[in-house]
């Protein structure tokens, strides 16, 4: 898993899949994928990815890397790197 425990939370990189039929988070191997119902326009992805990532981890997320790609790395603001391993795995 790519989660890295920094000052400011807990960093997580991920793939985004768009227009997915469902938002889910999957792991393939080592890497953590996202599947996005929103289209690659305007900011929809991120702006999804940013809200159902935070609702699922109860924290703030930020995107710190990626804005325009498919590689995304997301800060979970004051986020432990256990509790969000935890999470992300209850979740897939």
């Amino acid at each position: 898993m790519k989660i890295n425990e920094t000052k400011d939370g807990t960093t997580i990189s991920i793939f985004v899949k768009p227009n997915s039929p469902k938002f889910k988070i999957e792991y393939d191997h080592e890497d953590i994928i996202v599947h996005s119902t929103e289209e690659p326009v305007k900011g929809k992805v991120n702006k999804e990815i940013i809200k159902e990532v935070g609702k699922l981890l109860g924290s703030k997320v930020e995107i710190i890397s990626g804005l325009t790609s498919k590689q995304k790395v997301l800060l979970i603001i004051n986020a432990d790197k256990t509790d969000v391993e935890h999470t992300l795995k209850r979740a897939v």
